[in-house]
């Protein structure tokens, strides 16, 4: 079965993993979501046909990373996946599939200090949002924007730089029948929250991260800065990101890249630049970042929904 790889993976970590099928089968009758029971995997070759393995291993993407699937020559793949969205394969037009780690999501630690789970980032933000936006009692406008392809650029009709977001903001504004003139108005006057998985400090690699910013689990949402415009908090994003945890209740850290180690970035550059409003960029500390099961401190997803709770909140002030 041939398979291709969707953004910045640590591609190690889908090696000896049960793997399962999710997305979407295509028939005339529309979309049907299906996800699967463990039905592939991607097994390691034996360390006695690879003796220098511990010494580094490296993965070639097209050859290493097929999964297996079943014994026989002949093995039917969609027909199995289509059972279990109970869909007749022969009705089937088209798919949108990927593989995912089956294992359970699981809090763990001698005291429960951490939560691990498959794509953490950036579900714990949308998470959050969410849970902020149901809550949130408002005589303004609220909008909680969740995009897809940040891990691959961004550049579609349904990512942060495609039309999506502007063209929303203005059938809503259209639907309160405020004037065209008055819009970039609004928008000038309004703020962004850019949610986004941050990097903890890996105590086995402490030296990655800049000795003075060294993010820890359940510490508080992290807020995070960058001199080259990666991120786009700046002294008065980092005053209003000190009130909202203050009003929340909640401790909250600073992250700043190590000179020598680039950083990542976010579609919270992407949005301000379409829209000209103004952004904070802050998330979640994560250890095990684009691995197929990442990590981060049991509290901190909490925190994080306060503080957004406390974002919105302080918009109405």
């Amino acid at each position: 079965m041939g398979v291709e790889i969707y953004g910045g993976v640590l591609v190690n970590s889908w090696l000896d993993r049960d793997l399962g099928f999710a997305g979407r089968l295509i028939t005339d009758d529309g979309a049907h979501l299906v996800r699967t029971p463990a039905m592939a995997r991607i097994p390691q070759l034996a360390i006695h046909l690879d003796r220098n393995v511990n010494d580094g291993l490296k993965l070639d993407r097209q050859q290493h990373l097929v999964p297996i699937v079943g014994a026989g020559g002949d093995v039917d793949i969609l027909a199995a996946i289509a059972q279990h969205a109970e869909v007749n394969p022969a009705d089937i037009k088209g798919f949108d599939l990927v593989l995912t780690d089956t294992q359970e999501p699981a809090v763990l630690g001698i005291d429960n200090d951490f939560f691990a789970a498959p794509r953490l980032d950036n579900l714990l933000s949308v998470h959050a949002g969410l849970r902020a936006l149901l809550d949130a009692e408002s005589e303004h406008i609220t909008v909680l924007a969740a995009f897809d392809h940040e891990e691959v650029g961004s550049e579609t009709r349904t990512g942060a730089g495609g039309p999506m977001l502007d063209e929303m903001l203005t059938l809503i504004m259209a639907s309160q029948s405020i004037p065209v003139h008055l819009h970039r108005s609004i928008i000038a006057h309004s703020k962004l929250f850019s949610a986004d998985g941050g990097h903890l400090v890996h105590p086995n690699y402490a030296d990655r991260h800049d000795p003075e910013h060294q993010p820890k689990p359940n510490h508080g949402p992290i807020l995070k800065v960058n001199a080259t415009q990666r991120y786009l908090s700046d002294g008065r994003g980092a005053a209003q990101f000190n009130h909202w945890a203050e009003q929340a209740g909640i401790p909250h850290q600073v992250f700043v890249s190590k000179n020598t180690q680039p950083s990542g970035s976010t579609i919270g550059p992407i949005s301000a630049t379409r829209l000209g409003i103004e952004t904070i960029d802050a998330g979640v500390g994560l250890l095990s970042m684009h691995s197929v099961r990442e990590m981060c401190g049991a509290q901190d997803p909490e925190y994080l929904a306060k503080l957004a709770g406390a974002f919105l909140q302080d918009l109405q002030a």
